[in-house]
């Protein structure tokens, strides 16, 4: 079968027998594949956009669900509302979401590709530690967006808390998308600490009876960086981030020990 501007499929040669020309053109060939998962992944989200509006909506719900229980308060339904100051707000909102949720659906496709292209490369001892490293990158980076999801609603709760009662929170939707995003970017980004760490203990820059010795400081400058680099700079969100790269920590060195032996 042959798809549109990608061309009729040869016979692949062996990645030491490729010219540049041929490995320009599967790369060309990796790049398409790539743009129509993500034009696809955008047209899907643009369907859903209500779904994944509400979906991000929600720690914003819950967090003046839980605010006007204090009070005595029961809140209905549309707990959380979002209010756009321009014209155009509205279909901005709508070509983020579009664009965001093309990438996350894509992901996958855009991984496999970069992982087919660079597989033949690598030989058969790289491959073995590549495949544990790629699959342990991916769930920890799922794992740090869940994670900044969920304390969201604490940390909204937190900043509303903190501007007091006479202030009445209205929340134009691009910014908080913003700010949605950039906690679940940085939690992701930032659990990827213990592959980062293991691969050092691997290449033998660093030794895992040397990171054990050096544990306190690395305590302190974790938890300074978490609440540096924290995008909503409340405290929920700096443990959140602060605690699970203490662990991460120690996991790491224990990991180095055992593949050291």
């Amino acid at each position: 079968m042959t798809f549109p501007f990608i061309g009729e499929r040869k016979e692949k040669p062996s990645p030491d027998n490729m010219t540049l020309t041929q490995h320009l053109g599967e790369l060309r060939r990796r790049l398409i594949v790539c743009a129509i998962a993500f034009a696809l992944g955008c047209t899907v989200a643009v369907i859903a956009y209500e779904p994944i509006l509400h979906f991000l909506v929600r720690p914003l719900c819950e967090a003046n669900t839980n605010a006007a229980g204090r009070h005595g308060v029961t809140l209905g339904p549309n707990c959380a509302h979002l209010y756009v100051t321009s014209p155009l707000d509205g279909l901005s909102l709508r070509v983020k979401i579009a664009v965001y949720g093309g990438l996350v659906l894509a992901s996958p496709v855009i991984l496999f590709q970069i992982w087919q292209f660079i597989t033949p490369g690598l030989k058969a001892r790289e491959k073995k530690y590549a495949i544990p490293f790629v699959t342990a990158a991916v769930t920890l980076f799922l794992l740090g967006a869940a994670t900044a999801y969920v304390t969201l609603s604490h940390a909204l709760g937190f900043l509303r808390a903190v501007g007091g009662p006479d202030l009445r929170q209205i929340y134009d939707p691009i910014p908080y998308l913003g700010l949605v995003l950039a906690l679940m970017a940085l939690f992701g980004i930032t659990f990827q600490f213990p592959v980062v760490l293991v691969s050092l203990e691997l290449a033998r820059v660093v030794s895992p009876a040397r990171l054990l010795r050096s544990w306190r400081w690395a305590v302190i400058l974790i938890v300074v960086v978490a609440a540096v680099f924290t995008p909503s700079s409340d405290p929920f969100s700096m443990l959140a981030l602060a605690v699970p790269l203490v662990a991460f920590f120690f996991i790491s060195i224990a990991i180095g020990k055992l593949m050291g032996r």
